[in-house]
């Protein structure tokens, strides 16, 4: 191998780490041919997981280092969401059985196919943009927090040698959960998690609020919080949050939530015991 050939190699393997992860496309505009990253996979030094993407010989394949591939690598505006944001902040054993080893993603875009070929004990779930209208903005390394805060978002640091990802606040990801709902069983695992979630910010839940487009989403969000009597929500500004007209039949046969007109499981205290 040639000199030139050789810093090359060296820098992307300096660039790849133990979990990260680059597809043929992110290659290609880094000068790196077709043929030669055929070389660098002959000769041992890359492996390919998936076809079109690839990581380094005894790199670890890892969520994170999945997730940092697409968002930062990638420059997909994709971010860890809902049930599974709310997992890696210390509430997976509120979760239904199974589900807080699925990552649920939101964005504009699918991640890529790769993603889903990949072997692991985790996987991946798409769940489309989400219910917020907050415009789609790409991930990269020095978005400072501020302006994540405004989308609702935060850098997670995620395992050692993967850096930072994305992930919702809890503000965020509770409303795309409550998007999520469809069933009594959605109800339940909604209402086990609002129950904990006592220290949100008025100011930013008034922000998700106003920018959800679900009035479902938004109208189980503070139906949750009012039966379980968090302190903020008095501190909560609606103003310009519209809730729509008319009553929600969210369960069939459930209790009217008197303020928020969303029907409700009868059974929600004995199922929270």
């Amino acid at each position: 191998m040639d000199a030139q050939n050789s810093r090359k190699l060296n820098h992307l393997l300096a660039e790849l780490g133990d979990t990260r992860l680059v597809s043929s496309r992110w290659l290609r505009a880094r000068g790196y041919s077709n043929s030669l990253v055929a070389r660098y996979v002959a000769s041992g030094w890359l492996v390919s997981p998936a076809r079109g993407v690839y990581q380094r010989r005894g790199g670890r394949l890892q969520w994170e280092g999945v997730v940092r591939s697409f968002q930062v690598g990638e420059g997909m505006p994709l971010h860890v969401g809902g049930r599974f944001a709310l997992a890696l902040q210390g509430h997976e054993h509120y979760l239904r059985l199974g589900d807080a080893g699925t990552v649920t993603l939101y964005g504009p875009e699918r991640p890529p196919g790769w993603v889903s070929k990949l072997s692991m004990e985790q996987r991946f779930e798409y769940l489309g943009k989400g219910p917020l209208d907050l415009p789609a903005v790409p991930f990269t390394d020095d978005m400072s927090e501020p302006d994540l805060s405004v989308q609702g978002l935060a850098w997670h640091s995620a395992a050692p040698g993967s850096g930072a990802l994305v992930y919702s606040t809890p503000e965020r990801a509770m409303l795309e959960l409550c998007d999520g709902v469809l069933d009594a069983a959605g109800v339940y695992e909604a209402d086990a998690l609002m129950q904990a979630m006592t220290t949100l910010r008025p100011q930013r839940v008034a922000l998700m609020l106003r920018h959800c487009r679900s009035i479902k989403a938004k109208r189980l969000f503070l139906a949750l919080a009012d039966r379980h009597r968090h302190a903020w929500l008095a501190h909560v500004p609606l103003e310009g949050v519209g809730l729509g007209r008319g009553k929600r039949a969210l369960v069939p046969g459930g209790r009217l939530h008197p303020t928020y007109q969303i029907t409700l499981p009868g059974d929600l205290d004995e199922h929270l015991a």
